[in-house]
Parts: structure tokens; C-alpha cells; sequence
């Protein structure tokens, strides 16, 4: 829904962490603002809200919804219920920054990108390390000085010890690590290579929680380049890709939660010369916060948009069937 370019005024759904300590504060600190937040317990929205010093808070998500100040919401919701908070606000008229993943699956993605057109609203899906300068140039260092990229390896895996009760644990609300971090390393290949033709992957299930704790896949194309891809809850932190090519590569550590307060760097070697690239601290979730609003100020679509959200599904959903069926599938 375009609107005037003259800061947007978001409402939260949920009180999540990501929430918290990330994407509230980058709003704060932009040209925007939070307006509302929202909790099934309303207690706990007026404890957020005081403590965020958010002017209005809510014990239910269709109040939040109702409130005609907001010309957008904000969904760090679990998974399983993306779609459903995402199409409301949309039919309340409400442009919406939903955490990735936007669905349990591509279907499921598909009905709400087609809902949100219908409603006329700009939708975008939370993959903030798109917007890190870093990525940024990484992927332009790919395109235009790497001859022929034949590989792609992207890992993010962390340690989820002790909480047995955690969301990501849950097979009913669409846990597990690959919707959660294993999501990154698909759109990054992706990004890199184009859409793949064929997935295999394996699962592990160390909690006995019903969903996958540690993934390992390859992603395949019918030209011979390929990828692979790895996530999990059941080690130290690590996130990293090395995009590689016949004549260099490139490679990137700290690769998709990059911190706002420190610099990073990209590593790589084209035709035998070898450098380091280091850029300034920056808050790629507020980078991510203008994207948004000046897409929906504009009418564009976001680059992460709903049709990047359903083809990055399509391969979430491959890696989980090959998983299941311990077969390759085809995309």
C-alpha cells in the first residue's frame, strides 16, 4: 500500500526475542517508529511496552490489527502461525515485515503472497543479512569477477542447550533447524546460483523432539554445479559460506547474524590475487526496516519479496522430503 514517505508507524505482533533485541530497536533508531505492541497475555504487553517505550500496548493480536495509527506490522511470531497474522494484516489493510520463514511450506507461502496482492499490501520476508552491505557485495563480487561458480557451501548452526520448552523444538508450530537457521543458507545459495533442480539431504534428531536438530543436504543442478548446506541446534556457533569458482572464491565468516557493533570482513582470491575486505559496523536490521518502508512508500517490491519467499520454500520443502524419504528430490 503506498503511503507518504514520512516514516512508517509499525505495530509488533509478539513479544519474541528477535523482537527485542534487534528488529524494535532498529525501527527506534530510523525514521520510524513502534506504535503498538501486542501479546495473548496483556500483562506482559504493557511490561514490553513500558520497558520499549512503546505508547500502546494490547492483550490480543486482532486489537493491535484494529488500531487505525499503524501503517504496518511487524511478525517475529513462531512459524507455524506466520501465514495466518501475515493475511490478517493484510485484510486490515496493514503493509507487513514477517520473519522468515513466511510459511510452513511453498503452498502455504503461495496462498499468502497471492492474498497480500489481492489486499494491495507490500509484503516482505526478514532475511536482514540481504541487506548487509557485506552480502551485498559478495554477491556482486560473484557476478562480475568470478568465472563460472561451480560450488557453494553455507552452514549456520548454534547450540540450543537446555530448553527443552523452546518454539524451535516444536513440530506443531513448524520447528525444527532448518526452518529456523537452515532457511539462510538455502537463500544464499539460491541467491548465488539460481534456483536449484534436485535435493538430498539428512536429518538428525538429537532431542528426540520430533523435528530436525542437525540437517546436512546437497543442492544439485542439471548443469553439474552444486551446493551444500548445513544447519543445526547441537553445536557452537558457526555461520559461515564460501561461494567457490575456477578461477577464485569468495568466503565469508559471521555470515548471516552479523553484529551491528563490529567490523566484518570478506575474504577472497580472483585470478591469483588474494584480499580482505572489511566494512564498518552496521545494523542490517535497520538497513532491512528502510528497505521495507521505502518499498511500501514507493509501491516497489522488496528484495526479499513473496516471490523470493515461495521459491526459497520450494527447496526448504525438497530438503525436507528427501530427508523423510532418504531419496533425492526433484525441485
Amino acid at each position: 500500500m503506498p503511503i507518504a514517505n514520512d516514516g512508517l508507524t509499525f505495530g509488533v505482533l509478539g513479544t519474541a526475542g528477535i523482537a527485542r533485541k534487534a528488529v524494535i530497536p532498529a525501527i527506534a533508531a530510523s525514521d520510524h517508529a513502534v506504535g503498538a505492541i501486542a501479546s495473548r497475555d496483556g500483562d506482559r504487553a504493557e511490561r514490553f511496552a513500558a520497558e520499549q517505550s512503546i505508547p500502546r500496548s494490547y492483550g490480543s493480536y486482532d486489537a493491535l490489527l484494529a488500531d487505525d495509527s499503524l501503517d504496518a506490522v511487524y511478525v517475529p511470531l513462531p512459524n507455524g502461525v506466520h501465514a495466518e497474522w501475515t493475511t490478517r494484516a493484510a485484510d486490515a489493510g496493514l503493509d507487513v515485515l514477517c520473519e522468515k520463514p513466511l510459511a510452513v511450506d511453498a503452498a502455504e507461502a503461495r496462498a499468502v503472497v497471492d492474498h497480500c496482492e489481492d489486499r494491495g499490501v507490500t509484503l516482505m520476508e526478514g532475511f536482514m543479512y540481504r541487506y548487509h552491505p557485506r552480502t551485498e557485495r559478495a554477491v556482486a563480487l560473484a557476478e562480475r569477477t568470478l568465472d563460472d561458480v561451480r560450488t557453494v557451501t553455507a552452514t549456520f548452526r548454534f547450540p540450543l542447550y537446555d530448553r527443552p520448552d523452546d518454539v524451535r523444538l516444536d513440530p506443531d508450530i513448524a520447528g525444527g533447524s532448518l526452518m529456523d537457521v537452515g532457511c539462510y543458507p538455502v537463500s544464499l545459495v539460491r541467491t548465488v546460483l539460481g534456483d536449484p533442480d534436485r535435493a538430498y539431504a539428512e536429518t538428525n534428531d538429537t532431542r528426540n523432539a520430533g523435528v530436525d536438530t542437525e540437517l546436512a543436504g546437497v543442492l544439485a543442478y542439471d548443469d553439474g554445479r552444486s551446493a551444500r548446506v548445513a544447519s543445526g541446534f547441537d553445536t557452537q556457533l558457526v555461520q559461515r559460506y564460501r561461494i567457490d569458482a575456477t578461477n577464485g572464491w569468495i568466503a565469508v565468516e559471521r555470515a548471516f547474524d552479523a553484529p551491528a557493533d563490529e567490523h566484518v570482513e570478506l575474504t577472497y582470491e580472483v585470478d591469483g590475487r588474494r584480499g580482505v575486505e572489511t566494512f564498518d559496523p552496521v545494523d542490517q536490521y535497520r538497513l532491512q526496516v528502510d528497505h521495507f518502508a521505502d518499498c511500501a512508500a514507493g509501491g516497489a517490491s522488496p528484495r526479499t519479496d513473496g516471490t523470493e519467499a515461495i521459491a526459497n520454500m520450494r527447496v526448504i520443502d525438497a530438503l525436507a522430503e528427501s530427508a523423510a524419504t532418504t531419496s533425492p528430490i526433484d525441485i
